[in-house]
């Protein structure tokens, strides 16, 4: 199987996913009363499922443009972790590498650590290929509901759940490849305990404890080793 077919199978539970949270964003952010191609260029130079839901409340309230770039920095800075962990993977140079950077997302990453590349062929191509395919379902999304916000009236209550429920589904891909209930039991008590504690940083909080816990844990394992 060739990298693109491989990665094309792989995504297809994003894509799943991605198109209809994507047309959720788009109906949502027709409400803002932009033109609807406005939407297709977020999904194209921002892509960040989170942070472009986050963008339509912060609009909509007019907030500043350092208040937006905080919020945003604050919510995606878990994927400082994402990347830290992929350095060995992503080892192509140039446009690629900048691409794979710019592409880094949670159902991205989830992909590439928990689905194998295939044997043969260069594997940047695989990574690339999934990159791409997950971008290129979330612009479809995002056209085909600023389309319909557009042309229809639509109740937008309750679609920001699609989101949720594609963590869901990651979730239990990586279980499937984990089967480890030690690193799940963690990351939930840390992020009760985070939404409690902390609340509007509770996202950050949470994955950096859990990160550290589960690195401290790797270490004892390798002493007694």
């Amino acid at each position: 199987m060739s990298n693109i077919a491989a990665a094309l199978r792989a995504s297809l539970p994003v894509m799943f996913g991605y198109i209809p949270l994507g047309m959720a964003f788009g109906i949502l952010f027709q409400d803002l009363g932009y033109p609807w191609y406005f939407a297709a260029v977020m999904a194209v130079f921002v892509f960040a499922g989170a942070a472009q839901f986050m963008a339509i409340g912060l609009l909509a309230a007019h907030a500043g443009l350092l208040e937006v770039a905080v919020s945003t920095l604050a919510l995606n800075s878990r994927h400082i972790f994402f990347g830290l962990s992929l350095i060995s993977r992503y080892r192509c140079r140039g446009v690629k590498k900048l691409y794979l950077i710019f592409g880094l997302t949670d159902e991205t990453y989830s992909l590439i650590t928990s689905t194998p590349a295939p044997s043969v062929g260069d594997v940047s191509t695989y990574y690339l290929a999934i990159t791409a395919l997950n971008q290129g379902y979330w612009v479809a999304g995002c056209i085909l509901g600023a389309l319909l916000g557009r042309t229809l009236e639509l109740d937008t209550r309750g679609m920001e759940f699609a989101l949720t429920a594609l963590f869901l589904v990651l979730l239990l891909e990586q279980w499937n490849k984990v089967r480890d209930p030690f690193p799940f039991l963690l990351a939930a008590i840390c992020g009760v305990a985070a939404l409690v504690l902390f609340k509007a940083q509770m996202l950050l909080v949470s994955i950096t404890v859990t990160l550290a816990l589960l690195m401290l844990r790797r270490q004892l394992g390798e002493r007694r080793t």
